[in-house]
C-alpha cells in the first residue's frame, strides 16, 4: 500500500497518494507516533494528508522516511522509458 501511495504521487494522482498515505498511516503507525517522530502536530499531518491538504515536499519526505524506517524497507524510484 505504501509503494502504491508513493507512485500515485509520483504519478500526479495527489488526491489519491495523499488518501492512500493517510489510510495507511492510520492502519499502521498512528498520527500520534507520526507526530512524534516528524516533530509536526497530529492534527497537521492528517490536515496535510486529507481531502484538501497540501503538505509541503518536505514535510511530504518527513512523513515518507517515517513509513520507511517503521517497515524496515528503502523505497528507490527507477526511470523506465515508455513505448512510444
Amino acid at each position: 500500500m505504501l509503494t502504491e501511495a508513493i507512485n500515485a504521487l509520483l504519478s500526479g494522482d495527489l488526491d489519491a497518494g495523499r488518501a492512500m498515505l493517510r489510510d495507511y498511516v492510520n492502519a499502521t503507525v498512528t498520527f500520534d507516533v507520526l507526530a512524534k517522530k516528524t516533530g509536526k502536530p497530529s492534527k497537521s499531518l492528517q490536515r496535510m494528508l486529507g481531502p484538501s491538504g497540501n503538505p509541503t515536499a518536505g514535510s511530504l519526505f518527513a512523513i515518507i522516511k517515517v513509513l520507511q524506517d517503521a517497515e524496515h524497507i528503502h523505497l528507490q524510484v527507477k526511470a523506465v522509458k515508455e513505448a512510444a
